[in-house]
This record gives C-alpha cells, sequence and structure tokens, in this order.
C-alpha cells in the first residue's frame, strides 16, 4: 500500500495541562472521522486504554491513532500533561508537525500548559488553540484567550507562533466552532478543517530512507516494535536497513514487518512513503532515539535531547520476613530484565546498579509521581521488591554544588494561606507573586526539589483537601545549605505476628495506625505514624489476657479508630531516610530499613 504525495498527511499532537480535555478531544473526533469503527457513546476516553490511565484519569504514555478526513490522513497522537512525564512530550514533537493546544475554558493556560507549550515552540511547531469546556458554568472564553496569548508572548513565540487560529469546543458532547456558542456548533469538524488549513504537510527530506525512532512499544508475536516517522525515502517489508545507535554504530537489520496506523490499531502493508509514522518490527533491542537508515546509504539523524532526571530512588529485592508470598517475580533477575525493558520504553527514565549490592537498582526519573508510576506498574504485573526514600539529584558546575528547582504554583482558599506561606518558608521558599481573587488566594514559589518531597499530602492536609498544588520544573540553581525538616516518627511492630484488636487499641494512643485488626506483621514494619518526632516500638500482636473478674462498664469502651490508609505515593513520601516500602501485588508495608531493634540503635550511631 504506497499512500503517494505526503500532502494528503498531517502529523499532530494534542497537548495541555492534566484534565483540560486532551483525551476526550482525540475520542470525538475519532468517533466523527470517516474511517473510525467505535462510535459506541458509553466507551470513553478511549485512547487511555491502560488501566492505571483509566484508574488516575490522567495520560501516561503517549499513543498514536490515524483517521482519515477528505482524503486526507490525519496521524494524532495524544500526550501525557503532567511535567513528570515530559519526557514523552518532548519526544513527540520530533514526530508531529503542528499541535492541539487545549486550554480549559475555566481555568485557563496552567503550570504545565506553559511546559508543553515551550516544547511545541521551540521546535518551532504552528499552534491551533482548542478553548474547551465553554459549555461549564464559570466559563470566561475571552479572558482564557488573553491569558494563552500572553503565554505566546512570555514563551518567546515568532509572530508567525503568535497569530495562532482558535477554535472553541465541548469535547464531552463533540462538538467545536469558530465562535465561543455551543448552541451553533454541530459537530468536531472544525477542528479536522483546522487541522488540514493550518498544519502543514511534513517535511520530506531528499536522500536516501531514514526514520527516526520516537517509540518503542512490544508485541507478543512481532517483538519489539519502533515507531517514528519517515523522513526519507521509502521502506518496504523485508527490506534490509542499517541500525544507527546514538553513539553512532551501525549494525545490519531486516524491517520483518511494516505498518502503519489506521483508527487505534496498526495495519501491515507492503510499502510506506515518506511523511507517514511508521512502525517496524524485526529490529531486536532497538531504542528510542536511533535512526533505521538505507542499508547501501546509511545517515543518522539528529539524536533526540532530553532533559535530565532530577530525582532519583532505589529500587531492590524485597528483604522482608514475608519476600516470595505475594508475588510472582521477586528475584534480582526479575527486576534487572524488567527495568531493562522499561527504559527502552522510557527515554527519560534511566537505571544503574547500586554501587552497595548486586540485587539493588537506582532508578532515575523526573518526578516522583514518574517513578511511581513505574513501581505501580511492576507491582500490578506481579513484581515484590522494596524502595526507598526519593532523592534529589545534585551536580557540580564551575566548582559550585547545585540541586534542582521547582516553581511551584498554589490555589487555596484565603483562610489557608498563612498556614502554607508558614510551611514554604520553613522549606526555604522564595514567593515570587500573590494575590486573592474571589477568596481563593493564589501564589508562585520557587522552591528546591527536595524540600517538596513529602509535602504534597500535607499541604492536603493543610487545606482541608481544597488545596491545588502544581510543580514545574524550573533548573539548577546553587545548593541551599541544610534545611531544618521536621521529621516524622514511626510506631513501629516489637515483634512478629497477627495484628489484635487489643493491641492495636493499645498503640492508637501514641499516633494513627496504619494497619487493622488481622494483620500479619513482622519486626522493624512501620504500623503507624508517631504523633511525636521520634520512633517508637509498640506491640500490636498483644493478646488480652482472659480472667474471671469482669470490670463493669470497661469491657465495651475499647474503640478501635479506623487505620489510615495509604496510596502508593503517600507511602513513598511518607518513607524517612531510615526507612523503606515494601511493594508487593497486594499490600504496600512500609518497615525500616534495618528491622532488628538493635541494629537500628547501631546504625544511629
Amino acid at each position: 500500500m504506497l499512500l503517494g504525495d505526503s500532502l494528503d498527511i498531517r502529523n499532530v499532537a494534542i497537548i495541555a495541562h492534566v484534565d483540560h480535555g486532551k483525551t476526550t478531544l482525540v475520542d470525538a473526533l475519532l468517533r466523527q472521522s470517516e474511517s473510525f469503527k467505535i462510535k459506541d457513546k458509553e466507551a470513553n476516553l478511549i485512547m487511555d486504554s491502560n488501566e492505571l490511565e483509566r484508574e488516575r484519569g490522567i495520560t501516561i504514555f503517549s499513543k498514536n491513532a490515524a483517521v482519515r478526513y477528505q482524503g486526507c490522513k490525519i496521524n494524532i497522537v495524544d500526550t501525557p500533561g503532567h511535567a513528570d512525564f515530559g519526557g514523552e512530550v518532548e519526544r513527540i514533537m520530533t514526530m508531529v508537525d503542528g499541535v492541539l493546544l487545549v486550554v480549559d475554558a475555566k481555568d485557563g493556560p496552567m503550570p504545565q500548559t506553559k511546559f508543553v507549550l515551550k516544547k511545541a515552540l521551540d521546535e518551532g511547531h504552528k499552534v491551533i488553540v482548542v478553548i474547551n469546556k465553554i459549555d461549564v458554568p464559570q466559563a470566561r472564553a475571552q479572558w482564557v484567550l488573553d491569558q494563552t496569548f500572553g503565554l505566546f508572548v512570555d514563551l518567546g513565540a515568532t509572530d508567525e507562533q503568535a497569530d495562532f487560529p482558535v477554535l472553541y469546543a465541548s469535547a464531552i458532547a463533540g462538538k467545536a466552532g469558530a465562535e465561543p456558542d455551543l448552541a451553533g456548533m454541530k459537530n468536531i469538524i472544525p477542528v479536522f478543517d483546522a487541522i488540514i488549513k493550518h498544519i502543514p504537510a511534513p517535511r520530506i527530506n531528499d536522500g536516501p530512507m531514514q526514520m527516526l525512532v520516537v517509540n518503542v512499544a512490544y508485541d507478543d508475536y512481532k517483538g519489539q516494535i519502533a515507531i517514528g516517522p519517515l523522513v526519507s525515502g521509502s521502506i518496504a517489508k523485508g527490506q534490509a536497513v542499517k541500525r544507527i545507535q546514538a553513539d553512532g554504530t551501525i549494525t545490519a537489520g531486516k524491517a520483518a514487518v511494516v505498518m502503519t496506523f489506521d483508527g487505534l490499531g496498526r495495519v501491515e502493508t507492503e510499502r510506506v512513503s515518506a511523511g507517514d509514522i511508521v512502525a517496524v518490527a524485526g529490529l531486536e533491542h532497538i531504542k528510542i532515539g536511533e535512526t533505521i537508515a538505507d542499508a547501501e546509504d546509511p545517515r543518522q539523524l539528529p539524536v533526540i535531547r532530553i532533559d535530565e532526571p532530577t530525582v532519583k530512588m532505589s529500587l531492590a529485592v524485597n528483604t522482608s520476613p514475608l519476600t516470595g508470598k505475594e508475588g510472582k517475580f521477586s528475584t534480582s533477575r526479575h527486576l534487572k530484565e524488567r527495568l531493562a525493558r522499561e527504559i527502552l520504553a522510557d527515554v527519560a527514565l534511566k537505571v544503574e546498579p547500586s554501587n552497595t549490592s548486586d540485587s539493588s537498582f537506582t532508578v532515575f526519573g523526573r518526578g516522583e509521581l514518574h517513578i511511581a508510576i513505574l513501581v505501580e506498574k511492576m507491582s500490578r504485573e506481579g513484581y515484590e521488591f522494596q524502595v526507598g526514600r526519593p532523592q534529589v539529584i545534585y551536580k557540580e558546575e564551575d566548582g559550585q554544588r547545585q540541586e534542582p528547582f521547582e516553581d511551584v504554583y498554589i490555589e487555596c482558599p484565603e483562610e489557608f494561606s498563612g498556614t502554607v506561606i508558614e510551611k514554604m518558608g520553613k522549606r526555604k521558599g522564595e514567593m515570587k507573586d500573590m494575590k486573592a481573587v474571589s477568596g481563593l488566594a493564589k501564589m508562585h514559589w520557587l522552591v528546591a526539589t527536595r524540600s517538596l518531597i513529602g509535602y504534597r499530602s500535607e499541604f492536603l492536609t493543610d487545606t482541608r483537601g481544597e488545596g491545588i498544588i502544581n510543580t514545574l520544573w524550573h533548573g539548577y540553581l546553587p545548593y541551599l545549605g541544610d534545611m531544618e525538616m521536621q521529621e516524622h516518627g514511626s510506631l513501629v511492630a516489637h515483634e512478629a505476628g497477627v495484628s489484635t484488636h487489643y493491641g492495636l487499641v493499645a498503640a492508637q494512643g501514641r499516633g494513627v495506625l496504619f494497619i487493622k485488626p488481622g494483620v500479619k506483621v513482622y519486626e522493624g514494619m512501620i504500623v503507624g505514624q508517631n504523633s511525636r518526632a521520634e520512633d517508637i516500638d509498640v506491640n500490636v500482636c498483644r493478646e488480652k489476657k482472659l480472667t474471671n473478674m469482669r470490670a463493669s462498664g470497661s469491657d465495651h469502651t475499647e474503640i478501635l479508630h479506623a487505620a489510615k490508609e495509604m496510596s502508593l505515593e503517600e507511602a513513598i513520601e511518607y518513607l524517612g531516610d531510615d526507612e523503606l516500602l515494601e511493594v508487593t501485588p497486594s499490600h504496600l508495608r512500609p518497615r525500616k530499613m534495618y528491622l532488628d531493634k538493635n541494629e537500628r540503635k547501631r546504625a544511629k550511631k
């Protein structure tokens, strides 16, 4: 199947802040295209096919789809909106020729809007702005448009980029138009028309076949699949090719299977011409950033440059007394193979063997959430392991120690602003801006990344769940020195056994419990948080001694409070420097690094 002239192709990415409606807009485009088969209105968020994405309501992995409109093939790439997955956005910018920037009609441009838009402008892409959710009662389309234009100017957009076309939409209703009037909208077709009119056709290089590997997928039958734009020449099924690695090393290979995108799937084809997005199988161990080139005249394309990781975390074989009882994969070999597979598909992630042990690895990522998603994926796949507290990555420049900083954007009721300012002050945060609008305090801080670790859950508690916090990586700045952060204290299990109602009632007077009665515990396992900043051993397995004597009125007053159930991110944030988190497919167990009480005392000395 030869697609012919590239003028019949458009490659476009959908970018936005988290929850501004990217994936919902892609759904509407797919349903109302000429060739897409799924029209079921009940099947929402078709592109968020991953179970983890559906549960969290965010896009984590970039995905391709293709539709046809008026004889033109439109390749659509849905991208993550969270800055921790910026590596996905950076890669996708090299695959497309323009973007749809989706902005919420109520909130306007948000921190991640700035992040993803900057990546698109840096690549010189044409941007179509879609102001979404105009059907919500608080929509203020004109204000959002003004704010968006201001953001383009702030980011240094060219005159041509700043003269962007604007559409208004209600993606959930599947409607769009040139004016913010929902009643005058009929369907999503104006978005298709804007893509054809404003997004340029793919740029095709003169010369032999060249394809840049921007994404890597895996198929049980075809093996590894390299995905990326074909920038010159053509590629056919069974064609001999050369694989050029990032360091310039060239090896021979064969394109066993050649595929293009159709709807949500990939379809095999005999030959594809330049300009389309292609998927090629048959080249094992191929990595993102490599070039698939002509066998006779191999020429390398520029290697994809990705921002460096800012956070690291240790990941090791589980050493608790309960190891091997809940997971299918628990050895260092299993962990090594799984992590090696992950870095093939996630170019922003790095893994190195630990200096201290063969069964331990150090994982480098773009933020706590970036690494937490990997941890959750592995636990769902049946892996059992333990992780340490996240740590920031320092670097030396001109003999000066530097650390990563983040721009922190906070929105909370004014009554809680004093507490937030106090907590940020303790973390040596620098306030850049603050204003109050309709009873809401909006703040912009510049804060060291290390002082933010563990703060999100504390922030939600301080603002009673009404606060919103967004962070955006700022860059490396001079090291701020030591910070006096109030450490938490843990309630540590005194002995192995099964937790009892009587033992937990006695322990709950010390703080907040993490477990219920009937839970297996072991010595050194953390069963709660102490109300003071010190660890204390508690016996949660203690049973009440039975006697023939009955105390009047006291046997019915032992009320056990509900245990605090922590999500994966909350559990990771909770960890202290001498604590680990045991992760299995069915449990998250915080524990001390040294389980034995005497060993912990020696380690402190």
